[in-house]
């Protein structure tokens, strides 16, 4: 995704600029670093993301709680930790992905809030250190660890477990007699019921997170099957072919663009809840997607007029959840390295994670906290429960999926055939092959 409303919700749910730093300063097993500007014994780390520090009086609890964390950390280590926000009026056309990239290569920051797509590539370049050696990564679910491990190396750090799933007006369900879908047919047929009764556009979609249909259908086998390790390498080394994985669904999300389910049009011109938002929240649109946090937020689905319910995406091993993982990154010759790694080690403490996770209502990427969701969000949270998922990102495959699948759902968007987006996952593959 490179829409910065979706990084600035991924930031508060996963706690996750204009003047930049002029050199580089000590690498990491050098002697701890200090500012010398203003005060000599004044420790800094220097943190990169699309929120800025809020407001004593911020309304934004996810925001808070983000902060809450930072601030543990500041008073434990006699710290500060300086804010350098993305904004999209200071970098014009350029995508957060793109300014993160630059600024990690140009050591400018000491830790970012990095997306899927963008973990994989700097991890890949060896730009980012090995998280694994904290003492509180110990605590951290294997799902997290799987997602962001790059050549052996813990890369990222969530503060939560984003999941996606799909948004139901279940009051109108219910006036139209349906129950919520499982497979990809019952799914259908919930469409068809929904057109029939005078919801011209069943599916609120937006440029974004369309790919999570893609993700769940092509990857339900894969990660609840039992083999996956073995499928993954075989996909690795080109024994399989990524696109027959992707087929079956792209021809299911050009169905529901045929059969006028999803307007296409609109969908690529829309950003994500803004362009489909008002209308779900006005009951005009039955079905949208988006991530977990939403259910909670106001500024999105947080306070419906109607029952709502959270799914997960139709495949034949029934609602799947999607799962991306982003995460806190520590570039590998950060200016203020020790502080910085002792500053993420706290973020991601039990303590902290707890604080975060019932603050926002989400799931905690610590094995060790559990915290209780909104009602709406107990279908989701009950597959996720169940270990019942798929990865949208997972840096074990060579051909990275979320960022990519978006960009080829995009093709779809505009016109091109399912052949042609398949096209586009070969040469991926081959690519990565000739690497």
């Amino acid at each position: 995704m490179k829409k910065i409303f979706w990084r600035a919700v991924t930031a508060a749910v996963t706690g996750v600029l204009i003047c930049a730093v002029g050199a580089c300063g000590p690498k990491k097993g050098t002697e701890r670093n200090l500012v010398t500007h203003e005060d000599e014994n004044r420790r800094e780390v220097n943190m990169f993301g699309p929120t800025d520090r809020s407001n004593p009086d911020a309304v934004n609890t996810a925001r808070t709680a983000q902060e809450q964390t930072v601030i543990m950390a500041e008073k434990e280590l006699g710290l500060t930790v300086q804010f350098r926000t993305y904004t999209a009026e200071d970098y014009k056309d350029r995508t957060y992905d793109d300014v993160c990239v630059d600024r990690v290569r140009a050591n400018i920051d000491d830790m970012y809030l990095l997306n899927p797509d963008t973990l994989q590539l700097l991890g890949e370049e060896n730009l980012l250190a090995d998280l694994s050696g904290l003492p509180n990564a110990e605590n951290l679910r294997d799902v997290v660890k799987v997602s962001n491990t790059v050549n052996g190396k813990l890369v990222g750090i969530p503060q939560e477990i984003v999941v996606y799933g799909l948004f139901i007006n279940q009051d109108i369900f219910d006036r139209c007699g349906l129950k919520l879908p499982n497979t990809p047919e019952e799914f259908k047929e919930c469409c068809r019921v929904l057109k029939k009764n005078g919801y011209d556009t069943p599916i609120g979609a937006n440029r974004w997170w369309l790919e999570n249909f893609v993700l769940a259908i092509g990857y339900g086998d894969l990660y609840n099957g039992g083999s996956t390790e073995q499928e993954i390498e075989k996909l690795n080394s080109g024994e399989t072919k990524l696109s027959d994985y992707m087929r079956p669904g792209f021809e299911f999300l050009k169905e529901l663009i045929d059969l006028g389910y999803i307007d296409a049009a609109k969908a690529y011109t829309y950003e994500a809840i803004e362009g489909e938002g008002p209308d779900f929240m006005a009951q005009k649109t039955p079905i949208v997607m988006a991530y977990w946090g939403a259910a909670n937020a106001e500024t999105a689905y947080g306070k419906p007029d109607f029952n709502m319910k959270v799914i997960g995406f139709p495949t034949s091993r029934g609602q799947m959840p999607v799962v991306p993982m982003t995460g806190y990154g520590i570039t590998a010759s950060a200016q203020h390295f020790e502080d910085a790694m002792d500053t993420l080690n706290i973020m991601v403490s039990d303590e902290a994670l707890k604080m975060y996770a019932e603050t926002n209502k989400v799931i905690s990427p610590s094995k060790n906290v559990q915290v209780d969701c909104v009602d709406a969000l107990k279908p989701l949270n009950d597959r996720v429960n169940e270990n019942i998922y798929v990865l949208g990102s997972n840096a074990n495959m060579k051909v990275e999926q979320w960022g990519n699948t978006c960009l080829i759902v995009r093709m779809l968007l505009q016109g091109s055939s399912v052949e042609e987006c398949m096209a586009e996952f070969d040469r991926l593959q081959e690519e990565s092959l000739a690497k």
